[in-house]
């Protein structure tokens, strides 16, 4: 797939408020320092279409852009320590989850997940909230650029040891780099593959 075109439509900060559900739909969740939207930017060649900060949880509402004129791309709050009050993330999860939930054209959410670490807690228990609702996914592991090989194995072979105690098949993975552009082409074609079914 090639990106020709790419535009802000809106920020939502309630369900009520989300454009009209008339495109294909994909999500981008993950931690709230993941990398988010380094990589959205990067996936449309655009640098400054999603709002990068150093400050975590930049991202407090659900944002959607509208990509070829014909699919919505979603960036959602990140979750995790952001520097927000308990009931301001209770608000945040409240709607990512509604949203995950409800969205009818959502076809798939891209859950990030930071190779460099060990698999964390918020991360298992959206794998685990995606499951059980039954929301496609895939787990998109990023800043692969900035981990040793060894070390990124051995994260992977821990998030799948973990899943494998609770998934008899496991969702599909792919590996990405914002800064280098590697599994740009992969998720594109991905997303082009659901599209076309």
């Amino acid at each position: 797939m090639v990106i020709k075109s790419v535009k802000f439509l809106k920020s939502s900060a309630e369900l009520a408020q989300l454009p009209p559900a008339k495109f294909p739909e994909f999500a981008f969740v993950g931690r709230s320092n993941v990398g988010k939207s380094s990589l959205i930017n990067r996936l449309v060649n655009h640098k400054n279409m999603a709002k990068t900060s150093s400050t975590p949880g930049k991202t407090q509402t659900i944002n959607h852009f509208l990509v070829n004129e014909n699919w919505y791309l979603a960036d959602l709050p990140g979750y995790g320590f952001a520097k927000v009050s308990k009931s301001e993330r209770t608000g945040f999860r409240k709607l990512m989850d509604g949203y995950l939930e409800k969205r009818e054209t959502l076809q798939c959410a891209f859950l990030l997940v930071d190779s460099r670490i060990t698999p964390q807690k918020n991360d298992l228990e959206m794998i685990s909230f995606l499951g059980r609702k039954g929301i496609p996914f895939c787990i998109t592991y990023t800043k692969i650029d900035g981990v040793k090989p060894m070390e990124k194995a051995k994260n992977i072979a821990l998030m799948k040891e973990k899943l494998s105690e609770e998934w008899d098949e496991l969702p599909p993975f792919m590996e990405t780099s914002a800064e280098k552009g590697t599994g740009i082409e992969e998720m594109l074609e991905y997303i082009e593959k659901i599209m076309k079914n």
